[in-house]
């Protein structure tokens, strides 16, 4: 039997929404051990004067917790 913990962590780009969830991931990937699962919670983007800036990846990671 398994326990996972399920946090959320928001990654920002000024590329894309797949490279801020990207971000997201490989910045948990540096302390977390375990990662199983990175589901996309939410997507929005920074706007100044009516132009994207910087996309924004809210994402759900799971680990095994011990």
């Amino acid at each position: 039997m398994s326990v996972y913990k399920i946090i959320e962590l928001v990654g920002t780009s000024h590329e894309s929404w797949e490279d801020a969830a990207q971000q997201a991931v490989a910045k948990a990937d540096q302390t977390l051990r375990g990662l199983r699962i990175a589901e996309i919670v939410k997507l929005d983007l920074k706007l100044e004067e009516g132009q994207p800036i910087t996309y924004r990846a809210r994402v759900a990671l799971s680990f095994k917790y011990d």
